[in-house]
């Protein structure tokens, strides 16, 4: 007779439940909370400490009746900001800058699309170099700018000279003369300032589906109805960036027009930005020019407004 053994399994004890502690899930939590705090806590104090603080300090200045110099002011109210909507210099240096801003931002745009499209063939010899050509003077300091072109563009610079060789009678004061100065100024901050339009222009077209180019070569379509129908259409975001940056550029130029002309001659290079600053370091008038430091802040805001809802309107 076999006897068949029935050996048990012994079950293993369970285990033990591990001692380690769990980690404080509130000091996790604050800690994921306050990080980041500190991290933008600099540029946060920078922000509030110096713009912010500071544009309150001009809104109270605003208000006073003060040279800048005695230890307190005379309060007005609202009267320098009557004056200023009073003052034919302010709208007269708000035309110049009008002037000035349609000029640049059309010039510039329509240059620093025309090259980008010259060079944004792969086959283009040389294209590194053309692109630093172009964007070389954007880095260049705007005081070391000014200071070139007053002297190419005096009496006897080599603006004149150059014209001498081609015939060119007489010596043209382009920064003296009245009806001349405010283009002058305008030329060197296309000159300036196009290798920045070219730069966006160029990298908005290298995002542009090559597909659509192909297409349109294969349905026989020429250049200028590929650019017409295809490549404006696509660029709609970047036209609307610069045009709105430029219109923010005109209104707080200031170093190009001040070492150039200083304003004048009399005031047909006037502009709100040295308007302002004449008011304040000449005139003495602190009250006065930070009432309209505070209604060019307002313009540029209502243009930056507009410029959000442009890139909102590119990316749609």
């Amino acid at each position: 007779m076999t006897s068949t053994l029935i050996r048990k399994t012994e079950t293993p004890p369970p285990a033990k439940p591990s001692v380690r502690s769990r980690p404080h899930r509130g000091r996790g939590i604050g800690q994921r909370t306050v990080t980041p705090w500190l991290y933008v806590l600099p540029a946060l104090i920078l922000v509030v400490g110096v713009i912010y603080v500071g544009i309150g300090y001009t809104g109270w200045v605003s208000t006073q009746d003060w040279n800048g110099i005695d230890p307190a002011g005379t309060p007005v109210g609202f009267a320098n900001f009557i004056a200023a909507v009073n003052d034919p210099v302010l709208w007269q240096s708000l035309g110049h800058v009008f002037i000035f801003g349609v000029l640049t931002i059309f010039i510039q745009m329509a240059l620093g699309l025309f090259m980008a499209i010259l060079l944004s063939g792969e086959a283009v010899w040389g294209r590194p170099a053309y692109k630093v050509i172009m964007f070389l003077p954007v880095v260049l300091a705007p005081a070391a700018v000014a200071t070139a072109f007053r002297g190419m563009l005096a009496p006897d610079g080599q603006f004149n000279d150059l014209l001498h060789t081609f015939g060119s009678q007489g010596a043209t004061p382009w920064l003296a003369d009245p009806n001349l100065a405010l283009y002058a100024l305008a030329a060197i901050n296309i000159w300036q300032w196009t290798g920045f339009s070219f730069l966006l222009y160029q990298a908005a077209i290298s995002q542009i589906d090559q597909n659509l180019f192909e297409a349109a070569a294969i349905d026989g379509a020429g250049a200028m109805k590929v650019v017409r129908y295809i490549l404006l259409p696509q660029l709609k975001g970047t036209h609307a960036t610069l045009a709105l940056v430029g219109c923010i550029g005109a209104l707080k130029t200031f170093d190009i027009v001040y070492l150039t002309t200083g304003g004048g001659p009399g005031r047909s290079t006037e502009f709100l930005t040295t308007y302002i600053y004449k008011q304040v370091i000449e005139q003495y008038h602190a009250g006065y020019s930070a009432a309209l430091s505070l209604i060019l802040l307002a313009i540029a805001l209502v243009f930056t407004t507009i410029q959000i809802r442009a890139y909102r309107f590119g990316e749609d």
